[in-house]
């Protein structure tokens, strides 16, 4: 106890007054410096992630309006062209699912309905694509900025069209569209390879017994019979 009377003293005593207040403000110091130097960091980290987020969802939008193009073309692409379309876009949905947004789910949802109806629509030639593209890349581009509003509109969209469409429907959508494959694979499949020339027919060399014959009966016939010469 009586070192603590001795520190009091010391504190409060009029020659250390300069001491003591230059150590407070110096260790003040410091604890402002260590906040607003943990805030700036916090605020370059937040501003770092906000960037990578916006740059990845950049990316899956970018994808995604890219595959809406080629679909919109589907049924003029190669089988092979397709299958590479079809990863590009597989890999996209992922991404979009596992964005850190709300509803991503649903946006994903609404965005593999969309594309499978530029397909058929591709396919069969229904309406112009234009606007249909317009629309999928405006939807996205605002869902990416106002996730909350936008989840809504795409929620209310497949519900309307998981209703409108019954199980007769679904049936005639899906022959549909293996009609169209089938017709699209027989039209790059490859060309029927050319027939094979047909062996040249060489004239027999042989002759049979009653042909040889006859030509020698002919011969003896077309012999003219000379008298012979009267002898002097």
């Amino acid at each position: 106890m009586q070192w603590w009377n001795s520190f009091v003293s010391w504190l409060t005593a009029a020659s250390n007054q300069t001491m003591v207040f230059s150590a407070v403000v110096l260790i003040v110091s410091i604890v402002v410096a260590s906040l607003l130097a943990a805030l700036i960091a916090r605020e370059a980290i937040r501003r770092l992630l906000v960037q990578n987020d916006r740059a990845l969802k950049a990316a899956v939008i970018g994808t995604l309006v890219d595959a809406a193009t080629e679909a919109s073309v589907w049924n003029s692409l190669t089988p092979q062209e397709q299958v590479m379309a079809d990863r590009a876009v597989g890999q996209a949905d992922v991404q979009l699912r596992l964005l850190p947004i709300k509803g991503s789910g649903v946006a994903a949802n609404w965005a593999a309905h969309q594309l499978a109806e530029l397909k058929r629509t591709s396919a069969t030639f229904g309406y112009q694509l234009e606007p249909a593209l317009v629309e999928f890349r405006d939807r996205l581009v605002e869902w990416q900025e106002k996730p909350g509003r936008t989840r809504k509109i795409f929620q209310s969209d497949l519900d309307r069209w998981r209703v409108s469409k019954n199980s007769t429907e679904k049936n005639l959508l899906a022959e549909q569209d293996a009609w169209t494959a089938q017709q699209h694979h027989d039209q790059y499949a490859a060309e029927p390879a050319a027939p094979a020339p047909a062996p040249l027919q060489y004239p027999s060399e042989t002759t049979s017994p009653s042909t040889e014959t006859q030509r020698l009966l002919d011969d003896v016939q077309a012999l003219e019979v000379r008298p012979t010469p009267f002898q002097s």
